[in-house]
């Protein structure tokens, strides 16, 4: 298989002077053939504008290094809940960033943005989910792009929604506009929400007669600090959590998602980022025990 043919790659950053051309270094920098970044800080909804990010720069070396740009994900903020119940106007906050969020997308040239799809706050799930595809459908006639969004699997953590396959089918399904949605799925988060990872062939096979393979747009490669169905959330490097490397693997190299970026969010460790290692390991298909001790 070609470098670029395997679809992998990492969280990057994107900082000043440099931003997205330094966004695409890193990720060369990596042996990526993909990755994934925020259009601005995660935890707050001040944006530079577009025309001072670099965006051309950091296209014009995608396309020096083969890059499949469509294979470029974007991750919205944390700070949004479009499902939330009980406040409007928070909701219609979430509503338009949103919809600025998918136009900063496009103005990428990028196809994929993923989205946690927030929290029910004591509502229950369902009406949660009623909210948020009433916010999709909002955020859907106004953006004017064709920008998919990806539902991210979650933990089960606190209130939130989409912690089942069953859950994102509900949110597919109750929208307007269905074409524009997809999935991520975050192999820590399923495990925290009691799925049984390590049966990858299984896990697949309930995904598409849930929801459906199709709908697949990321992969976000995590090892998990907590067991299965603990509902914690919490990122392990590679082959040091309960999911193990052998499995992160097999879900890496799994011939049903050779078209799926695969991503890793893994943590740092003493303070560098071990995408370029991790990476590695998988490329090699090879688990270099106690790297982290050894780096």
């Amino acid at each position: 298989m070609d470098k670029k043919d395997f679809l992998i790659g990492s969280h990057c950053s994107m900082n000043s002077p440099e931003f997205y051309l330094g966004t695409v270094r890193e990720a060369i920098s990596y042996d990526s053939s993909c990755f994934m970044f925020y259009t601005g800080a995660p935890q707050n909804s001040f944006r530079k504008p577009l025309n001072e990010l670099k965006i051309e720069e950091g296209r014009r070396l995608l396309k020096e290094n083969n890059f499949d740009e469509s294979k470029i994900i974007v991750h919205a903020p944390y700070i949004i809940n479009p499902a939330n119940p009980d406040r409007k106007d928070l909701r219609d906050m979430s509503v338009d960033f949103m919809v600025r969020e998918l136009k900063r997308t496009a103005g990428f040239g990028c196809k994929t943005i993923v989205l946690h799809p927030g929290n029910h706050l004591g509502a229950g799930p369902d009406a949660a989910i009623k909210c948020l595809d009433e916010s999709l459908n909002q955020i859907f006639e106004q953006d004017g792009t064709d920008v998919k969004i990806a539902i991210e699997t979650m933990s089960g953590k606190g209130s939130e929604i989409g912690i089942t396959f069953e859950q994102v089918a509900q949110i597919i399904n109750g929208c307007k506009y269905p074409e524009r949605l997809g999935v991520c799925l975050d192999t820590c988060h399923v495990s925290d929400a009691g799925y049984d990872i390590h049966d990858v062939d299984g896990l697949l096979n309930e995904f598409d007669k849930i929801i459906g393979l199709n709908k697949l747009l990321v992969v976000h490669l995590n090892d998990s600090k907590n067991p299965r169905a603990a509902h914690k959330d919490r990122h392990e490097n590679l082959g040091y959590g309960y999911i193990g490397f052998e499995t992160l693997n097999k879900i890496a190299h799994h011939p049903l998602l050779v078209n799926v970026p695969k991503i890793l969010e893994t943590p740092y460790y003493n303070d560098e980022p071990p995408y370029k290692k991790e990476i590695a390991m998988l490329r090699g298909e090879n688990f270099l025990d106690e790297w982290r001790e050894k780096s």
